[in-house]
């Protein structure tokens, strides 16, 4: 079995000082380690039976393209403003420094569907959180949340409102 937690460059500093950056391209640049992390993501994934993943910007998208074809299921891209084509739904939120807004093509997700957020990395959690309530303005049934890396001293996972797994713990 790959060491995937060895395989996370950790660079200090970045982007501020006091920051330090899991850098998940060291996983994908070597395929065994991107394969082993789409295996394992995807033994999570299993557990919550979804039937659409939502992928947020933009590096969840790495991560839930390979992750549908293994489950034979499709994705839907969580984007910015201005990002997407055509009729949007938008969903505006809170952060620490301010507000953000995430949007969802329009019609992509039918209502009702299970639906599993997937990111690279959850920290706080303001973004997955809002994902999750995005989905369900659009009709979806949230059911969960699944991420590569969590960062567990900053507590992103309790604020999610939905179950939520990842493959490897850091402290925050």
């Amino acid at each position: 079995m790959v060491d995937l937690a060895s395989r996370i460059r950790k660079i200090p500093d970045f982007p501020k000082p006091g920051i330090l950056f899991y850098d998940i391209s060291t996983i994908l640049v070597d395929p065994l380690s991107f394969r082993e992390a789409i295996r394992r993501i995807a033994q999570l994934a299993r557990e919550f039976r979804p039937q659409v993943l939502a992928a947020i910007e933009s590096r969840g998208f790495l991560f839930a393209a390979p992750l549908a074809l293994e489950l034979g299921i499709g994705f839907v891209m969580v984007r910015k403003v201005g990002k997407l084509p055509g009729t949007v739904v938008s969903h505006s939120y809170d952060l620490e420094y301010g507000s953000d807004t995430l949007q969802l093509a329009d019609g992509l997700v039918a209502p009702g569907s299970r639906a599993l957020v997937v990111d690279d990395l959850i920290a706080t959690g303001g973004t997955a959180r809002a994902t999750v309530e995005l989905l369900a303005k659009v009709g979806a049934e949230p059911v969960g949340a699944v991420f590569l890396i969590e960062l567990v001293g900053l507590g992103g996972m309790s604020r999610l409102g939905v179950p939520a797994r990842s493959v490897l713990q850091f402290p925050g």
